[in-house]
């Protein structure tokens, strides 16, 4: 299942690609493997996916032991401030900073690890009251304060999107997201850190991709549904 999973969202990365004019390689493919255990994350690997997303704290630490050292951990799921010096040396890429008091928490647990976190800054573009996320009015304000820390380098923006029915309804919300981007982008540029815009999940990854994304985050379409009951 897994492989023929992956064939798929393959294809579809690369039509959705061909559709908007750019290149395979402009777009990360990030497994989401959350609730998932470590024997399919395990076969996902000797399919050669080496990039895993993970929601919850716990969930990375467990894994990060039991699995190989190359894979690259991104956490994507809500992170409490308290939960941050778990996990500030282990993943790769946060992608859920939704309020300067996590950066400053990020900033000062980096330190004591002696490294440097690269984080997305969250934005709840449509506003939905049950998301976390900045506002974005509220997005470069933040990201000019956290360029006065060390050990954060801010490396784009991320997104949730509402679920829909059509994925043509969150078009607007991406192409309002990568919008913002450019002006973070064109505010930097003396400082090429800002490169990635992560948006479009299982259900709206394609369309997120026409919109400028250079990474999905994919669970369901690689890994089938996932059983909340255990």
């Amino acid at each position: 299942m897994l492989k023929e999973n992956l064939e798929s969202v393959e294809s579809k990365i690369q039509a959705a690609c061909d559709r908007a004019g750019r290149k395979r390689e402009e777009v990360t493919l990030i497994a989401v493997s959350k609730t998932k255990p470590v024997s399919m994350l395990k076969e996902a690997y000797d399919l050669g996916v080496r990039i895993f997303g993970e929601n919850k704290v716990q969930e990375i630490r467990d894994k990060y032991e039991a699995l190989p050292k190359d894979i690259e951990w991104h956490m994507i799921g809500h992170l409490q401030t308290n939960k941050v010096k778990y996990i500030v040396d282990k993943v790769k890429l946060i992608h859920s900073v939704d309020s300067l008091k996590l950066a400053e928490t990020i900033e000062k647990e980096a330190e004591k690890h002696n490294c440097i976190s690269d984080i997305l800054l969250e934005v709840n573009v449509a506003e939905e009251e049950s998301k976390f996320g900045l506002k974005t009015d509220e997005v470069l304000p933040v990201y000019e304060k956290i360029l006065q820390y060390s050990h954060i380098n801010v490396r784009g923006l991320m997104t949730i999107a509402p679920f829909v029915d059509n994925p043509e309804k969150n078009r607007t919300i991406f192409a309002d997201l990568h919008k913002l981007y450019v002006d973070i982008k064109e505010k930097n540029i003396d400082n090429d850190t800002v490169s990635i815009l992560s948006m479009g999940m299982t259900n709206d990854y394609e369309v997120a991709i026409e919109e400028g994304a250079t990474m999905v985050r994919i669970g369901t379409g690689i890994f089938g549904a996932r059983d909340y009951s255990v």
